[in-house]
């Protein structure tokens, strides 16, 4: 799937009153944001739009309110914080798409933001609602969208707009790096081209694996989801997390690597802990023979070795999931290996959103990446070939 959508510059703005979707999904402990990075990442668009004396009404979900007002998931941080980096006035609405929302956006100047409470406040955002969208759509005269973690999901906030709402829709800065940069990656690759996937279910990555095999020279497994291919294979695995009822399609996706002559790399041995605990008692093992009552939590130095020699040479990384549970001091060896190995390769290298995005971060290294994606799910999908209906429903060159 490859987008050539119109951007923020291919549009006149000025004057204009624009609707942005944001995603200031940022996590909140007791109503202090504890990272602002998305907020950070918005910031580029919506001074291209003040900078041109465009009106800039900002719109985003947060959290999981179910369609309810809950002042536990109001956007009052995100304006407090917007109003900080953009150095003027952000005002918070007292509600999405009411009077007072409606009012304030009416007198809303050229050069001036405002911030929509909560979409999903209101049940008909996540149902796509033609209404909902359509009053959110008349307080503009133009939609963008820079949401990219929030694009996989039609919602009326993301695509409703452009759908139902007639407004002209093009997307921002943040939209547009990401899919001109995985789009490149996935379509014309600097080679060799080797994804790494991680994470605990090999459910959650079958259509990303389908989609790569077709495209990568290498296919590195690390995480939960590698012991459904060692029990695949016959081996002993423990108690380790195993997807007992994908076994046969892990025998047809290594069947497809050997015909398409992809590398396609599992751990030679990893750690191993009694419980699923951050301070279980653990040791290192080869991978094809784990007692029973003991499971797979991380991959071993061998396995780290190997895998760091395959991205040594590398054009083109993707990755997405981490090796171990890397949230534990004692089990986040292998990610930290990889990341280090991902870094210091030289490559293209794209850090799929999500736990791997985390944990790069947490890590260190985020910097020394080309990209690191703001959507798990979305660069999932985006990942697997499948359209992402925020981005579709946007106005192509």
């Amino acid at each position: 799937m490859t987008y050539n959508k119109k951007t923020i510059e291919d549009v006149e703005v000025s004057g204009k009153k624009v609707l942005v979707r944001c995603d200031f999904n940022v996590p909140l402990k007791d109503g202090v944001i504890t990272s602002d990075k998305r907020i950070v990442e918005a910031i580029p668009t919506i001074r291209y739009l003040l900078d041109r004396k465009a009106a800039v009404i900002l719109c985003s979900h947060m959290g999981k309110p179910k369609g309810e007002v809950n002042m536990k998931y109001t956007l009052a941080p995100v304006a407090a914080r917007l109003t900080e980096l953009l150095g003027q006035n952000v005002p918070l609405a007292p509600d999405t798409i009411g009077e007072g929302a409606k009012k304030m956006a009416a007198a809303l100047e050229p050069g001036q933001a405002m911030l929509l409470e909560n979409t999903r406040f209101d049940k008909r955002e996540e149902a796509n609602d033609p209404e909902f969208a359509k009053e959110l759509a008349s307080m503009a005269e133009l939609f963008v969208n820079d949401a990219f973690g929030a694009a996989h999901r039609a919602h009326a906030s993301t695509a409703g707009v452009a759908m139902y709402g007639g407004l002209p829709a093009v997307c921002g800065y943040l939209i547009q790096k990401e899919i001109s940069v995985m789009g490149k990656a996935l379509e014309d690759p600097a080679r060799p081209f080797v994804a790494i996937l991680g994470g605990a279910k090999v459910s959650d990555k079958i259509g990303v694996i389908n989609n790569l095999l077709d495209k990568v020279d290498t296919i590195i497994v690390g995480g939960g989801m590698a012991y459904t291919f060692f029990k695949a294979k016959g081996c002993d695995v423990g108690s380790s997390i195993c997807e007992y009822d994908k076994l046969d399609l892990a025998n047809s996706m290594l069947e497809k690597a050997r015909e398409r002559k992809v590398n396609f790399l599992l751990p030679v041995d990893n750690i191993i802990g009694r419980e699923y605990k951050e301070d279980t008692i653990f040791m290192r093992i080869y991978s094809d023979s784990i007692p029973d009552g003991w499971m797979g939590l991380d991959i071993g130095e061998k396995t780290q070795e190997l895998f760091s020699k395959s991205i040594e040479g590398a054009g083109t990384i993707v990755w997405n999931g981490p090796m171990g549970v890397s949230e534990w001091p004692n089990f986040a060896g292998g990610t930290m290996a990889v990341a280090k190995a991902v870094a210091d390769s030289g490559a293209v290298s794209i850090i799929g959103g999500g736990d791997s995005a985390a944990a790069v971060e947490k890590l260190g290294f985020a910097d020394k990446m080309t990209h690191v994606s703001t959507g798990g799910g979305a660069s999932l999908e985006f990942l697997e070939g499948r359209e992402l209906p925020g981005i579709s429903c946007l106005q192509d060159k």
